[in-house]
């Protein structure tokens, strides 16, 4: 069972772009905003999507203080921004990274006087789409049902809940005497998801007299088997991480994403990564990412430790594992992905799915059936590969973003 979650989980927004000037966002997508989480009514989308206006920023420039009156909100269409406050000794303090379809200002919904929190800075040159506070408050006189929705989430972000974002259970500790104890029932989610097996399949065909006469010292039929098996395996490691149903990638929860701080993956990034979640178990990086965190410790005089994996030494980090895994695309601005797992049923982490006891199964979850022979004198078999993966609990897996892998100059 996995418990109810109030707080409302980010998503990323996405931009048309017609030239420099004319950049839209498409309306469809603000539903991946918190605030308009659920909101149906496209038309007022589109009407609001309307209203954003571009523009561009430069690297070093302020957006907003800390406690300055929140005017506008923003959605980052490109660029890298830092969320800092002021320290308790005066120091700045950096608390996070916004990044390509992120959004700023939800922390005014449901308040008379909303102030900004943190200050922003741009880190490089990028362009916003601005939304000016004034035209939500339109929106929210003249449209009942958006007004609605956008109580609805503040009311919902009140209500009792723990770090994780899910529904509080009422405990009391240190009382003495004989108070009368609070008391509540462990709220579920009503609608958990429900995970599909996904498949690979292919048909092998063997030739009859290559079966015959060529099966010593080798039997090229069970050798042909063999690599067809090893190619349905690379693929399904593929959609493991790729496949926008059930695909690492693409079902991370957006609150369990981090963006690397100056671009290459440096081990402060990677600590931050590690901090997201307990019993992170292992690294997943593309080879050549793995080679940009090293390249960053190399600068700092660090030794990446090793560790001991099923007899192999394997690069770690904090005793973490990193695991080379190619299958991670890297993007055309040559950036890519840093994915960290707490793997196990037993630890809610991500677990692999797949069904065992399947007919003329050659390995678990893969079966291999002969489909006969035709007249071209062609073996046929075809070979099936049953699997999936399920992300328990938010927290079991999380993503470094924006990982540059490009050589930079010292």
């Amino acid at each position: 069972n996995r418990r109810l979650q109030l707080r409302i989980g980010r998503g990323r927004v996405q931009f048309e772009q017609n030239g420099a000037d004319d950049i839209k966002v498409i309306p469809e997508t603000l539903t991946e905003l918190p605030v308009l989480r659920g909101y149906s009514d496209t038309d007022v989308l589109k009407e609001v999507a309307t209203r954003f206006r571009v523009r561009e920023v430069r690297a070093g420039q302020v957006l907003f203080e800390a406690g300055q009156p929140v005017t506008e909100a923003y959605l980052v269409v490109h660029g890298r921004f830092t969320r800092f406050t002021e320290g308790k000794y005066g120091e700045e303090e950096i608390i996070g990274v916004v990044a390509d379809g992120d959004q700023m200002g939800d922390e005014a919904i449901g308040q008379s006087s909303p102030l900004w929190l943190s200050s922003v800075r741009a880190e490089t040159a990028g362009v916003l789409l601005v939304l000016p506070w004034d035209v939500v408050t339109e929106f929210t006189d003249r449209v009942p049902s958006l007004a609605a929705h956008l109580e609805a989430f503040a009311a919902r972000q009140k209500l009792p809940m723990n770090r994780k974002g899910e529904a509080d259970v009422p405990v009391q500790a240190g009382h003495v005497g004989e108070p009368t104890l609070n008391g509540g029932f462990v709220n579920y989610d009503l609608a958990p998801r429900e995970y599909e097996l996904s498949l690979t399949q292919t048909v092998l065909r063997v030739h009859t007299r290559v079966a015959d006469l060529y099966n010593n010292p080798m039997n090229q039929t069970e050798q042909q088997l063999r690599l067809t098996v090893e190619e349905i395996r690379e693929r399904q490691e593929w959609e493991l991480v790729n496949n926008r149903e059930f695909g690492l990638l693409h079902n991370v929860d957006y609150g369990q994403r981090v963006s690397t701080f100056t671009g290459p993956p440096t081990p402060d990034d990677m600590d931050e990564l590690l901090a997201m979640r307990r019993k992170t178990k292992v690294f997943l990086a593309h080879p050549k990412a793995i080679a940009a965190f090293f390249r960053q410790c190399n600068r700092r005089g660090l030794v990446p430790g090793t560790a001991s994996v099923e007899g192999h030494e394997i690069p770690a980090w904090r005793g973490v594992p990193i695991f080379p895994c190619n299958k991670i695309p890297i993007s055309r601005d040559h950036t890519s992905s840093i994915i960290a797992l707490r793997t196990g049923e037993s630890d809610q982490g991500v677990i692999g799915l797949y069904q065992t006891g399947i007919p003329d199964e050659f390995q678990p979850g893969l079966n291999v059936r002969f489909m006969g022979i035709d007249t071209a004198a062609i073996i046929r078999y075809l070979v099936t590969a049953y699997y999936s993966l399920a992300i328990l609990v938010p927290d079991a897996a999380g993503i470094l973003e924006n990982v540059q892998i490009g050589r930079t100059a010292d």
